[in-house]
Parts: C-alpha cells; sequence; structure tokens
C-alpha cells in the first residue's frame, strides 16, 4: 500500500474530542427515560476536550493512571467506539493492536480464523490468500494453524492475533499494552516488527505503563488525567511530569509499573545474596543454563568494595557492580545498571547501548560487564542496585533484577542531602 507522500497534512487530526455514557440506575430507569425526555440518568465522561495532531513517521506515547481515558482514546482512533462530541480525522488504513485475538471463534481452525480476522480488518480474500503463508510463518504455530483455536494455549492465540493485524504495513497504527506478548523470543520479534513499522514512516500511538519502551519508541506523549490532557509535547518532557507525580511507592520498572513494599525489597535481596566477588575469572560452563522457552536470563549481579553488616558496607571510595548474563544464538545483549536511595528515589541509570559499551563475552552465550562507580559521592544511607538485560538493540527487556543487591554508606558529615556534587566558591 503506497503512503501518501504529503507530510504537511496531520495523518490524525484530534479536536475537543469528548467521549461520555449515560448511566441509569435499573432497566425500568432506563425504559421511563424514553417517555420523559432522556431524565434519570447520569453522565460519566471518560475523556473530554482532546485534541492533538500526529503526522506521518511520528509516535505518541499515551501515558496516565488507570482510568485516565487511555484505552478509550485508542478505540475511538480505532474506530470501535464512536465519540460524543469532536472532530477525529484519519488518513490512510488504520490497524489497531488492542485486545488480542477477542475476535477469534474458538471452534474455527486457526486458518479459518485467520480468514475471518483478516476480513474484519479490510483485507479482501485475495489479499489473504497471498499474505496466509507469511501469517503463519511469523507465527510459528506450524500445523497447529489447521486445529481449532479452543485447543490452542493463550500464548499461540496471540501469536496468531499479533500476525494476523501486523501483517501489511498501516498508515496508522495503535498498540495498547501489547509489547508483552507470548514468549521473550516471539516478544523480540514484535517489537522489532514495530520499530520497523516506526523507521518506514508509520504513525504510532502506543499505550503502555512502560516508561522505559515509551521514551524508546515515542517522539511524542500526551498524558492524561480523569480524561483530560495535562499535558501534550515532547516525550521527555511529558513523563518527567507524569512520573513527578507518582506516588512515592510505585515504582517505574523497564516492564511497567510495580509496587514494591522496601521491606519486601529488603526480604527478596537477602534471601537471593549474590555470590562472593570473583566472577570475572567464572569459566562460562560453570554458569546456570538458561531455562527451556527463556532466551536470556540474568546470571549475577555482584556488588565489588563491600565490608560487613546488613546490608554490607561499602568500606570503599568506589563501588564496582559486575553483571553477568547468558543469552541464546551467540546475541550480543545490551545491559543496564540502576542506583537507587533504599526508599525509591533515583540516583542514576546507565547502559551499555547508550554508552557505546560492548560486554565482554564469556564463551557459550554468557557475557559480562563491570561497571566502576568511582569515588562515590554518597551521603549516608542505604541504597540499592539493580539490574536490566536487553536484547542488542537495547529495546525488548529480556530480565531485570530489581533491588536486588543493597549497600550502605557511612559519611562523616553533618549536613542533609542525597549526593555531593562537584563544587567552587566563587
Amino acid at each position: 500500500m503506497n503512503k501518501s507522500k504529503n507530510t504537511d497534512q496531520p495523518v490524525l487530526r484530534v479536536q475537543q474530542l469528548s467521549k461520555e455514557y449515560r448511566l441509569y440506575d435499573s432497566p425500568g430507569a432506563r425504559l421511563r427515560s424514553l417517555f420523559w425526555n432522556g431524565a434519570g440518568y447520569r453522565i460519566q465522561r471518560v475523556l473530554q476536550d482532546v485534541n492533538f495532531e500526529l503526522y506521518r513517521g511520528q509516535c505518541l506515547g499515551v501515558v496516565g493512571n488507570n482510568g485516565a481515558g487511555k484505552s478509550s482514546l485508542l478505540k475511538l482512533v480505532a474506530g470501535t467506539l464512536q465519540p460524543t462530541l469532536g472532530v477525529l480525522e484519519r488518513r490512510g488504513r488504520v490497524t489497531a493492536i488492542l485486545e488480542l485475538g477477542a475476535g477469534f471463534h474458538p471452534d474455527f481452525t486457526g486458518r479459518d480464523n485467520l480468514f475471518f480476522g483478516g476480513r474484519l480488518t479490510g483485507l479482501s480474500d485475495a489479499e489473504i490468500h497471498q499474505l496466509a503463508p507469511s501469517i503463519i510463518e511469523f507465527s510459528e504455530l506450524g500445523d497447529a494453524i489447521d486445529r481449532p483455536v479452543k485447543s490452542y494455549s493463550s500464548g499461540m492465540v496471540v501469536r496468531l492475533a499479533f500476525a494476523l493485524v501486523t501483517a501489511i504495513e498501516p498508515d496508522v497504527l495503535i498498540i495498547d499494552e501489547a509489547l508483552a506478548v507470548g514468549d521473550q523470543h516471539f516478544q523480540k520479534k514484535c517489537i522489532e516488527r514495530i520499530d520497523t513499522f516506526r523507521q518506514n514512516g508509520c504513525t504510532i500511538l502506543f499505550c503502555s505503563h512502560s516508561m522505559y519502551h515509551v521514551r524508546s519508541i515515542c517522539n511524542r506523549a500526551i498524558w492524561l488525567e480523569g480524561g483530560r490532557v495535562r499535558a501534550f509535547g515532547e516525550t521527555e518532557a511529558v513523563l518527567s511530569a507524569y512520573e513527578a507525580e507518582l506516588p512515592p511507592t510505585v515504582t517505574q520498572t523497564a516492564r511497567g509499573t510495580e509496587v514494591v513494599p522496601v521491606a519486601q525489597q529488603m526480604a527478596a535481596s537477602h534471601a537471593a545474596a549474590p555470590a562472593s566477588p570473583g566472577a570475572t575469572d567464572d569459566a562460562s560452563s560453570d554458569l546456570p543454563a538458561l531455562i527451556e522457552g527463556t532466551r536470556a536470563r540474568i546470571l549475577k549481579l555482584e556488588l565489588g568494595g563491600l565490608g560487613e553488616g546488613d546490608p554490607p558496607l561499602l568500606i570503599q571510595q568506589d563501588l564496582l557492580v559486575t553483571v553477568t548474563v547468558r543469552v541464546a544464538d551467540q546475541e550480543q545483549p545490551q545491559i543496564g545498571i540502576m542506583l537507587e536511595q533504599a526508599k525509591g528515589a533515583g540516583i542514576t541509570v546507565v547502559a551499555t547501548h547508550t554508552d557505546g559499551v560492548v560486554p565482554r563475552s564469556l564463551g557459550n552465550g554468557c557475557w559480562q560487564v563491570q561497571l566502576r562507580f568511582t569515588d562515590l559521592p554518597l551521603y549516608s544511607g542505604e541504597y540499592v542496585v539493580s539490574a536490566y538485560l536487553f536484547d542488542h538493540a537495547g529495546l525488548v527487556v529480556y530480565d531485570e533484577w530489581l533491588h536486588h543487591a543493597y549497600f550502605r554508606v557511612v559519611y562523616a558529615s553533618k549536613l542533609p542531602g542525597l549526593v555531593r556534587l562537584p563544587h567552587r566558591w566563587e
């Protein structure tokens, strides 16, 4: 399908878009409203006065708490809901990845549902016949394509649905929390296909609680709260404002939002205490193998420069962090390390793919990085280190050890604060 070459015209224009529902106390109240001029109902507004424009190649991240109106906005853009008020203009083919597999008939085979679902997405029978081999190949269902869908696992249904709805690159792609599909291998394929669409100029609306993926994929963002737009603009500016209002107990992980009590984090960390330093000389044959069906995993996260105590005390000026991972197919992974205050205040995050660093290969799919925080400028307190394992492109989050290794710092200073910043009196 040829995309529009006119980049001066918005691919998607939303103007004063509103959606509301009439709520009745009972079926009788609904019936009576037909005879008394619509009286007896309450109005629930899920969206109100939403405005934005997107041009070809732009990717908009949609963020907000549960109930903010994110899914309603995406369904309106997809055409599965109709607006109560406002203007919504779309140009070209629109494809939505909302509830994957929701329209499949359980008694039909996967192949039958492929044709049935394809017609619902606007494909002709001739197009479906032409695309069927590539769809089946991408879904990796093999002979299972001719079995009834009711015999499929949930992962198999997701594979077929995603392969179908992304068989043809659209002009506008709508994604609602659909990146965590299937196993690690298939999740990587899905994210790579979406990223290819983005690079080819597809306009994308991406709704997710994973701020990492929003930052990685989107160049614009919109923050919804109570059905209204709190902020719209460049991604980092919007996400920074949104994250500043998150409750202090909420942790933004690479995969999404988690609530992790500090006491629970401490217990989990000490229960899975890392081995003693010195892993850099370990042979790869001594490291744990991959779990069946897993593409990659973190094997070790170790801290050097620590003494005794619970948590251990940092006794050197430098903190040495060693992360060892294993991946399949000799893929070169990317590794991220996050340093936080134990009570949740973030200090810094670094990653190999942003710093241009290549992890060291240990052989047999094992890789390792060592990161040294030199002359660590922390004031007294308890701190925690997390590790993240990404694919080669830094898009897919294979594994994360959140709040894994704790340590404490004692610094002789009567002044309050978190870190000692470089400074000069003038």
